[in-house]
C-alpha cells in the first residue's frame, strides 16, 4: 500500500538522457508539497556522465530503493546492455518487499532481466520491442502501446509515453483533477487511454487539405451519443465512402469502428473518474446505449468493470 507521503526513487546511471530523467521528477515534484518525497538515486558512482555532454551529482545511491514506495527506472543504455548485478539485487528486494516497480522506456530491460516481468505483459520502445520478446521469452511484450500497468510492475513505451505512465500513476495516487492540472503545467494530454490495456489517441489532422476531414472527426467527437454511419460522414466531408474510409485509417492508422469505440471509452471514462453519474447513464452519455453494453465493452478492453474501475480512481 503506498502511503500518504509516497516515497519516489528514481533511478540514474552513466550515460542516461537527461530528458529520461527529468520526467518523473517533473510529474511528481508538480504535485502538491508533501505528497511526494523525490530521489534522485545513482546505479553508478557519482558524478554520473550524461548523454547531453555534462554530468550529474547524486546525494542517494541505490540504499534508497530500501524504503520507497515506487520505484522507477527512467531508460536504460541504447544497446540494452545487461545490467550490473547490484541494481538487479535492489530492484528484486524492492518489489518483494511490496514497492510498485516502474520501467520507462528502455527501462523495462533492466526489469526484465530481473525477473519482475516474467509472465506479465510489458511495453518498451516500439524499436526495440523485438529485441526485449526475443531475450525475455516469458514476456508478453505488447509494442502497440502507451504503458501497461501489471499491478506492482509497469513498463511504458518510448520518451513522451513516460509522461503518460507517470500521470497514470499521479491520477491513482491523487486523481484525475490533480493529474490534470500537473498535465496542463507540462501542456501535454492530462489522459491519453490508460489503463492495463489502452488503445492510443491519435492526433486529429491539423493540415490545410485535411481541415474539413478533421472537423467531421471533431463534430463527431461532441456527439458520442449518436449513431454514426460511415456514408452520413463521408457526406458531411465531400468525400465518397471509398474515399473517407481510406483517408481515416491514414490519417488516424485505425478504422472508424475502432476509433470511434475507443472515443466512446475515453468519454466513459472521464465521465466515471468526474462524476457521480449512474452507469446506465454513463453508458448513454458516452454512446453505449446500456449498462450491459458498457459493461461488456470495458471487460474486453480493460478487464475491469466500470464500477470497479470508479472505484479505483476514487480511492
Amino acid at each position: 500500500m503506498i502511503t500518504s507521503r509516497t516515497k519516489v526513487a528514481v533511478i540514474a546511471f552513466n550515460g542516461i538522457t537527461p530528458f529520461h530523467l527529468s520526467v518523473p521528477c517533473l510529474v511528481f515534484d508538480a504535485a502538491p508539497a508533501g505528497r511526494f518525497d523525490v530521489r534522485v538515486c545513482a546505479a553508478d558512482g557519482t558524478p554520473l556522465a550524461t548523454s547531453a555532454g555534462f554530468a550529474i551529482a547524486t546525494a542517494h545511491g541505490l540504499e534508497a530503493l530500501a524504503d520507497a514506495d515506487l520505484v522507477i527506472m527512467p531508460s536504460w543504455h541504447d544497446d540494452c546492455r545487461p545490467a550490473p548485478p547490484r541494481l538487479l539485487d535492489a530492484l528484486r528486494g524492492a518489489h518483494a518487499r511490496g514497492a510498485r516497480v516502474v520501467g520507462l522506456c528502455l527501462g523495462a530491460y533492466p526489469l526484465a532481466e530481473a525477473g519482475l516481468l516474467n509472465g506479465k505483459t510489458a511495453t518498451t520502445h516500439w524499436a526495440y520491442a523485438d529485441l526485449l520478446a526475443l531475450r525475455f521469452p516469458k514476456i508478453t511484450v505488447d509494442s502497440d502501446v502507451l504503458y501497461v500497468d501489471q499491478g506492482t510492475v509497469l513498463t511504458s513505451a518510448g520518451v513522451a509515453a513516460g509522461l503518460d505512465c507517470c500521470l497514470h500513476l499521479l491520477r491513482q495516487q491523487c486523481g484525475a483533477e490533480l493529474a490534470n492540472v500537473v498535465a496542463r503545467q507540462l501542456v501535454v494530454a492530462p489522459h491519453r487511454q490508460g489503463g492495463q490495456a489502452q488503445f492510443i489517441e491519435r492526433p486529429l489532422p491539423v493540415s490545410r487539405s485535411d481541415g474539413r476531414f478533421a472537423d467531421v472527426l471533431a463534430w463527431v467527437g461532441e456527439r458520442l451519443e449518436q449513431a454514426h454511419s460511415i456514408d452520413a460522414l463521408a457526406a458531411r466531408a465531400a468525400m465518397s465512402r471509398r474515399h473517407f474510409t481510406r483517408h481515416f485509417r491514414q490519417a488516424t492508422g485505425s478504422s472508424f469502428k475502432q476509433w470511434l469505440l475507443a472515443q466512446r471509452l475515453a468519454q466513459a471514462r472521464r465521465l466515471l473518474e468526474g462524476s457521480d453519474a449512474a452507469i446506465e447513464v454513463v453508458a448513454q452519455q458516452s454512446g453505449f446505449g446500456s449498462a450491459l453494453s458498457l459493461r461488456q465493452h470495458f471487460k474486453a478492453a480493460l478487464q475491469l468493470s466500470p464500477s470497479a474501475y470508479r472505484k479505483g480512481y476514487r480511492n
